[in-house]
């Protein structure tokens, strides 16, 4: 499948839709069942294989181009190199913090503060192994900050932004302060509004470009499912 068939409308859930792209980089607004790159417990198509010869860089070759990931079950967007000093550059603006990672997401509960920062290690959970968690085993730090953009009955609507990039991050986190994700099956999120999979978004990104310079921001509206969700939950504050 060539990535210039797919430019508009929303991605169906094992599909992407290429909201740019140059000589260098792409950004990718990705379905929510479409998994990144190859896995051994994965049999199905994926984003790498989908892209093709579109992507460049890196050592692993079942993951060329990638530079940042988005979890199965997460939809929205995402950066993939084109170019080899490209991949190396953003992928050094990842580490460095140079790329603003924004999320929309759905948590259970009501928050006692507008906004706030999660500053706790993340590494493997020590008896599922499909599973992170806060302190598990490597542990690497995790740093979460996010804003209740709307509070209501049973769930507050957040914006969230990475400073760093675990494994399952905002989904740990979330879990850890007693707040997991709604449809959240595998960190205790409730099962609500119909969602076959987690209520997160990546609904923005902002960066620099690493080879012209411009200023490069993309926003994603929230796919159907999640919307569709959001006014369920809206509409239970009236009940």
């Amino acid at each position: 499948m060539a990535p210039e068939e797919i430019r508009s409308g929303e991605p169906g859930p094992q599909g992407f839709r290429i909201v740019f792209t140059d000589e260098f980089l792409a950004v990718i607004d990705k379905g929510w069942d479409l998994v990144v790159h190859p896995a051994p417990s994965h049999e199905g198509v994926t984003l790498v294989e989908l892209l093709g010869d579109e992507l460049a860089g890196g050592d692993d070759p079942e993951r060329p181009g990638i530079v940042h990931r988005l979890d199965r079950g997460t939809s929205g967007l995402m950066i993939v190199a084109r170019e080899e000093q490209t991949h190396a550059d953003l992928q050094k603006m990842i580490r460095d913090r140079q790329v603003s990672r924004i999320y929309s997401a759905l948590a259970d509960g009501r928050f006692r503060s507008r906004t706030g920062t999660i500053d706790a290690p993340i590494g493997r959970a020590s008896r599922k192994r499909h599973r992170m968690a806060v302190n598990g085993a490597a542990s690497r730090d995790a740093v979460t900050h996010f804003e209740v953009v709307e509070a209501l009955r049973r769930e507050s609507l957040l914006e969230v932004r990475l400073e760093t990039g675990r494994t399952h991050q905002i989904r740990v986190h979330l879990e850890a302060i007693g707040h997991p994700v709604v449809g959240d099956a595998t960190y205790g999120g409730p099962d609500r509004y119909g969602l076959s999979r987690q209520f997160l978004h990546s609904s923005r990104l902002e960066f620099t470009h690493p080879r012209t310079g411009a200023e490069m921001s993309f926003t994603a509206p929230l796919p159907e499912d999640l919307a569709t969700a959001l006014e369920a939950a809206r509409g239970a504050d009236s009940l």
